[in-house]
């Protein structure tokens, strides 16, 4: 098993930057692919980034991609997601999410999830 808690999220005006952390505990680092998934008030969960165990590989979603980067930090055990240009449309609740199987595209149910970071970004 792997424990994941989250920090970084907080409330910013359009066009700044976050980075969200989140911290992992338990099994090998390097054995589990890591991500980020966000839920938009009144909406499901979406995969925003995800990065392999190794680091080789990355996903990005189609609204992020060029603001958002995803990396991993396997002697800390800890993964990012360094957002910049922040949109009101960002406003989420942001999860990190683990699984030992991702098959590097959009479409994963990891099985494991932090609690959330809330991201709020005012126009």
């Amino acid at each position: 098993q792997v424990q994941l808690v989250e920090s970084g999220g907080g409330s910013v005006q359009a066009g700044d930057s976050l980075r969200l952390s989140c911290a992992a505990s338990g099994r090998t680092f390097t054995s589990y692919a890591m991500g980020w998934f966000r839920q938009a008030p009144g909406k499901g969960r979406d995969l925003v980034a995800a990065i392999s165990r190794s680091g080789g590989n990355e996903y990005y979603a189609d609204s992020v991609k060029g603001r958002f980067t995803i990396s991993r930090d396997n002697a800390k055990n800890t993964v990012y997601l360094q957002m910049n240009s922040l949109k009101p449309e960002d406003t989420a609740v942001y999860f990190c999410v683990a699984d030992t199987f991702w098959g590097y595209g959009s479409y994963w149910y990891p099985g494991y999830w932090g609690q959330g970071t809330p991201v709020t970004v005012s126009s």
